[in-house]
């Protein structure tokens, strides 16, 4: 999965044993759906977003996050 507004994604690399033999392995963001009052739009939106994510907008402001979605052309 995908933030969409961090764009955090999954990492890729090898999952390296104790003889050293290679396998793909990936590294998952924390996401989750969280769901979000906007006053502007009197509604609730549902943001897929990581930690980090959820960090940004506890301090922009939903209404800065939604807006900055808009600009990048996510549907909100």
């Amino acid at each position: 999965m995908r933030c969409q507004l961090t764009g955090r994604e999954p990492g890729f690399g090898n999952r390296v044993s104790h003889s050293q033999r290679k396998t793909r392995r990936r590294w998952n963001p924390n996401v989750q759906r969280k769901r979000y009052w906007v006053p502007s739009l009197n509604r609730f939106v549902t943001l897929t977003l990581s930690a980090k994510g959820i960090k940004t907008v506890d301090k922009l402001g939903v209404e800065a996050a939604v807006a900055r979605l808009r600009a990048q052309g996510v549907k909100v």
